[in-house]
């Protein structure tokens, strides 16, 4: 069933893109092994039809090689079937259908669908709010590793939500969560630390997390930064705020 979807659907995409682009070799081994009927590559290349310099953006398409993958059972398709719904990427935004694919994401096993799921519940989007359950299952996805959930365990137990408040078990998963490479968790721990008083060790979590920070981290930072004044870092505070104006246009 699942071959004869995948056959269905290039069928279909050959109909309509009978001048497909030359893609550079290492997209094109992910196209083919999609085809071939690997989940991975299938998510892959859905991925790459969402955001790709190489193709015309088609959500369509790539939602269609996700629920191909999800259907053979593979967790990180039906997360990316819920960034679908939640986004509106190939079909109607629908926060219902989105949480219930990231709940059998992470059923499955994916740590981005105990994260998402856990965004949902927290806050009251397409389900009820349920904060005991969303720090339950960003517990879960933290002890898996993933940087993103630890940031909010660290937030749930630095502000006593449905937890016992704990602030010295909250700036280390706080560490534990800029480690892995969240911007969130790198902002969040370089304010802990210079609430401790280690400026340059803040100064040094700042800088590596500039670079990804979206604006609202980014307003943050620099409300941080200038607070320091000349004492704090001028080349990190004007590249904060080079990227404000990029992104506001100002």
């Amino acid at each position: 069933m699942i071959a004869s979807a995948v056959s269905r659907l290039l069928r279909r995409t050959r109909a309509q893109t009978p001048n497909t682009p030359a893609l550079p070799e290492e997209i094109d081994t992910i196209r083919l092994r999609a085809e071939q009927g690997h989940v991975l590559a299938q998510v892959q290349w859905g991925d790459i039809l969402l955001n790709s310099v190489y193709l015309p953006r088609d959500p369509v398409r790539a939602r269609q090689w996700f629920l191909i993958a999800a259907k053979a059972g593979y967790a990180p398709a039906h997360n990316m079937i819920g960034r679908c719904h939640h986004f509106g990427w190939g079909c109607p935004v629908d926060l219902t259908q989105a949480a219930r694919r990231y709940e059998i994401a992470g059923q499955l096993g994916d740590p981005w669908g105990h994260y998402n799921f856990g965004i949902l519940l927290m806050r009251g989007l397409g389900v009820t709010t349920d904060l005991r359950r969303a720090l339950s299952l960003f517990r879960v996805a933290a002890d898996a590793g993933h940087a993103k959930s630890m940031n909010l365990v660290a937030r749930f137990t630095e502000e006593g939500w449905e937890t016992a408040r704990d602030p010295i078990a909250a700036r280390d998963w706080y560490r534990r969560s800029a480690e892995g490479g969240d911007y969130r968790g790198q902002h969040n721990y370089a304010t802990a630390l210079l609430e401790q008083g280690d400026k340059e060790a803040a100064l040094r979590w700042w800088r590596r997390a500039a670079d990804n920070a979206t604006s609202d981290i980014l307003q943050a930072m620099d409300r941080r930064l200038a607070s320091l004044g000349p004492e704090g870092d001028p080349v990190l505070l004007a590249q904060v705020r080079r990227r404000l104006e990029a992104e506001y246009q100002l």
